[in-house]
């Protein structure tokens, strides 16, 4: 049975978190994961999902927000062995919902090519042209609530 839960920053459970963001979508690009950056982290909204009677995290992703109107939906990681099984919809569409009970009106993204189709199909717009950064392509995402 798969869950989808709030993270607190810092847990154990955070920690792991930032493991599979690590595996699924810095290291396979040679990007490593600088501890500095957690400190910043310290005020995103973080969302997991559980699976099974150990409740292993296969899943994550971040909530920051931008201004009052935004917020930006970062760093969408599903476990490899778990991809296609529907879990980063179930996340998205809990982030979204989050997302609405905080009071923000719209979410965006950047989304790497690869991944523009999914978001598309879960009501996201590409916005502004394709861009780079560090090396990576992606494409600006945007959903109104």
């Amino acid at each position: 049975m798969k869950k989808i839960i709030d993270i607190d920053f810092g847990s154990s459970r955070y920690d792991q978190l930032v493991e599979l963001r690590y595996k699924i979508l810095l290291e396979p690009l040679g990007l490593k994961f600088l501890d500095s950056h957690r400190n910043a982290e310290a005020n995103y909204l973080h969302i997991g999902c559980i699976e099974g009677l150990d409740d292993k995290l296969v899943g994550g992703l971040m909530m920051v927000p931008v201004d009052n109107d935004t917020i930006r939906l970062m760093q969408v990681a599903v476990d490899s062995k778990y991809q296609g099984e529907g879990i980063g919809r179930e996340m998205i569409k809990y982030a979204e919902q989050r997302a609405r009970e905080a009071g923000y009106n719209r979410i965006i993204m950047h989304a790497m090519l690869s991944v523009v189709h999914f978001y598309e199909k879960n009501g996201y717009r590409q916005e502004g042209e394709i861009f780079e950064e560090q090396g990576i392509t992606f494409a600006k995402m945007v959903k109104d609530l």
